[in-house]
């Protein structure tokens, strides 16, 4: 399976990520002067611009108090999602 860090599948990490943030009331500097790193470093990788890191998503999920298994999972089922209707559409329809 060919992935990109700009998959769909990252799409809906970041929405995630963007969506605990805002639920808690943190500001994108709040939560990267916590993460020590820039403001526009956690907005990229919100808004699709950056690659998200492990160690940084972990960190994000930390300073934002979410579990990072949830948003594996959410990676997980989009995943398998994906795969399930690609094998639907690969296979032979029988009438």
């Amino acid at each position: 399976m060919k992935t990109s860090s700009y998959s769909p599948h990252y799409d809906k990490l970041r929405a995630w990520m963007k969506q605990k943030r805002e639920e808690r009331g943190l500001s994108l500097r709040a939560v990267s002067e916590q993460m020590g790193r820039h403001h526009s470093v956690i907005g990229k990788m919100e808004q699709d611009r950056r690659k998200i890191e492990m160690l940084e998503f972990i960190a994000y999920c930390q300073v934002v108090g979410v579990d990072p298994h949830e948003g594996l999972e959410i990676l997980i089922q989009s995943i398998h999602h994906s795969a399930l209707s690609a094998n639907y559409l690969r296979s032979p329809r029988i009438d």
